[in-house]
């Protein structure tokens, strides 16, 4: 036997009106429509479904059953469909970033939260890591969208700029140059200079600006990652410059912040997806709730600025 769900839908709105007409009224459909439907229905199963009388329609034992399944299938069939709308508005799913870990801690968590006040059934994996990582993880379809300072923009990927992250000059507390209300470059780099690891894009931005200020051979202290770096400084090791999202990771340090003077650094945060492959729903939300932080200036540390 093979009952169709409009079938199903046809016979259980008879059946619980007990009346050709009234469901016709119900369906938005002609009256001699239902009665061909429901006769199908019983040359189908082999069994009469229904017992007709001049005033009401009431089911026989057989239709009773097929009624519970009915209901049963069309009560699946609605959640289902339900679910799929939720899914399409990007109301429920599953979005992947892979994004550096400053940006995992700082930017990323106001976007989530804005994401699940607006959709609660949305899940989303953070995959933290280094640039290169995070792209590779992208290209691999490991995340939907990658959140990271980009460089040379790989083939077959486009960036949409978010951030603009200055680099500011990051001291030990109490040191002599930490009341100043600028320090050069040069300055900060005669003092013992700790950086994080060469694959990092915090490094080449900071290379770049020690090379364009006349300093070529600094007193290099290199760290693993940022709250290496904080360590360092808080221990009164060295002094770095590092970009303002980065800045949260070391709260659990005293430490100085001032104003760089001379070549302004910064690096710039993008939103990369590939250029071929289509956002998911929940992807594409989590996209327009960034645009919209944008849009309406949400509070960035001191030297981050959203993008115009």
């Amino acid at each position: 036997m093979d009952l169709t769900l409009r079938q199903l839908e046809v016979f259980a709105t008879v059946a619980r009106r007990g009346s050709f007409t009234e469901a016709a009224e119900r369906l938005h459909v002609a009256q001699s429509s239902l009665s061909r439907t429901v006769q199908s229905m019983e040359r189908s199963l082999g069994v009469s479904l229904l017992e007709r009388t001049t005033r009401r329609v009431c089911c026989t034992p057989e239709g009773e059953e097929v009624l519970v399944v009915a209901e049963r299938l069309l009560s699946r069939h609605r959640a289902e469909m339900n679910g799929l709308e939720r899914y399409l508005r990007g109301d429920r799913g599953t979005v992947t970033v892979s994004t550096l870990p400053s940006l995992a801690a700082t930017l990323l968590p106001p976007a989530i939260v804005r994401l699940r006040e607006e959709a609660p059934e949305v899940d989303v994996h953070v995959l933290d890591g280094m640039a290169e990582s995070a792209l590779d993880r992208l290209e691999a379809g490991e995340s939907d969208l990658a959140l990271v300072a980009v460089g040379r923009l790989r083939p077959g990927l486009r960036a949409s700029a978010l951030v603009r992250d200055r680099f500011l000059a990051v001291l030990p507390p109490g040191h002599r140059l930490a009341e100043r209300d600028e320090i050069t470059w040069a300055e900060l780099a005669a003092e013992p200079f700790v950086v994080t690891g060469g694959d990092s894009s915090v490094r080449r931005v900071v290379e770049d600006a020690l090379h364009d200020s006349g300093v070529d051979e600094p007193h290099l202290i290199q760290a693993g990652n940022i709250s290496t770096v904080g360590g360092l400084i808080g221990a009164g090791i060295g002094v770095s410059a590092l970009p303002a999202l980065t800045l949260p990771l070391m709260g659990f340090v005293e430490h100085a912040r001032v104003p760089l003077q001379g070549p302004v650094a910064e690096r710039r945060i993008s939103v990369v997806v590939p250029e071929h492959r289509t956002l998911g729903p929940a992807a594409a939300r989590l996209l327009r709730v960034l645009r919209r932080m944008r849009a309406l200036g949400h509070p960035l540390p001191e030297g981050a600025l959203w993008e115009p």
